[in-house]
């Protein structure tokens, strides 16, 4: 698969610890929810009454959109993301935020432009990752096969998703505490690093 991913033409991207940098506390939104350490937020949020789940979901937005606030662009991501359009390539996002909180820190960041409103797909447009919904959707729109693609992003949901459809990995991470090599094509320290290994 690692072959596949220099001459991919669709790239889909999780966005925060990816092409941003990690500013998100998920314990303290946890807490802030009144949810068990660890667990999966929206997981969790989902097998609740209906009543508590509308108060959840409100309070995670608003979150959300007090993190979108603080975002950060991840090094490289102008370079990286303009050169794979350059070359003609189709770039999406799948996150598990809402679909206008990614909007708005990929306008923050200065990207916006290189992704279709239709290319970017949170929790509403999709089941969360890993489940492979939201990938399915994407290689729909660009009518495209999954050995055409590749998902990016900086944990085992992006991987996992990827795995799930058919689709080449990469892992950006530094942390040599976060490894899931069984899930993982090429594994890149930053986007620099994958941009210098694509040879752009």
């Amino acid at each position: 698969m690692i072959e596949h991913i220099r001459g991919a033409k669709y790239w889909v991207f999780d966005l925060d610890g990816t092409l941003t940098l990690p500013v998100h506390d998920f314990e303290h939104i946890r807490l802030e929810l009144g949810l068990p350490a660890g667990c999966d937020i929206l997981a969790t949020i989902e097998a609740k009454p209906d009543p508590e789940q509308r108060r959840l979901n409100h309070q995670l937005d608003l979150l959300e959109y007090f993190y979108a606030e603080q975002v950060v662009p991840a090094e490289g991501i102008k370079e990286l993301l303009g050169s794979l359009v350059q070359r003609g390539c189709h770039l999406g996002i799948l996150t598990r935020n809402k679909r206008d909180v990614a909007l708005l820190c990929l306008e923050k960041m200065g990207v916006q432009h290189l992704f279709s409103n239709a290319a970017v797909l949170g929790r509403d447009e999709a089941m969360a990752k890993p489940n492979p919904e939201g990938i399915n959707i994407l290689l729909g729109l660009w009518r495209a096969e999954p050995g055409e693609a590749v998902m990016v992003g900086d944990f085992r949901y992006d991987l996992e998703v990827g795995r799930a459809a058919g689709l080449a990995t990469v892992h950006v991470d530094q942390r040599p505490d976060r490894d899931w090599p069984e899930l993982t094509d090429l594994k890149v320290a930053s986007l620099v690093t994958l941009n210098q290994w694509l040879g752009f």
